[in-house]
């Protein structure tokens, strides 16, 4: 009865940030961080053990693909709110 979901319009979420997608390039849970290869191109992308964890996983393995937020934070960028 009621129309189409709603899922397919979050393309973008709080004004300018847009999910991107990347290649784990490499991680280190014991280091607590690694780089993601954006799939455009461009420099690799932070990425730390709080946002693997808020993802509900425990660590991100070479050659996974994975979606991601990217957020500057003090002139760098580092990856957030992953999916996988």
């Amino acid at each position: 009865m009621a129309g189409t979901g709603g899922s397919r319009s979050r393309r973008k979420t709080r004004g300018e940030v847009v999910m991107a997608k990347g290649t784990v390039k490499w991680f280190n849970p014991t280091k607590g961080y690694g780089f993601i290869q954006p799939a455009s191109g461009g420099k690799d992308v932070f990425v730390h053990i709080s946002a693997v964890q808020k993802a509900g996983l425990s660590t991100l393995n070479e050659g996974q693909t994975v979606e991601y937020e990217e957020i500057a934070n003090r002139g760098k960028t580092s990856a957030e709110n992953l999916k996988v």
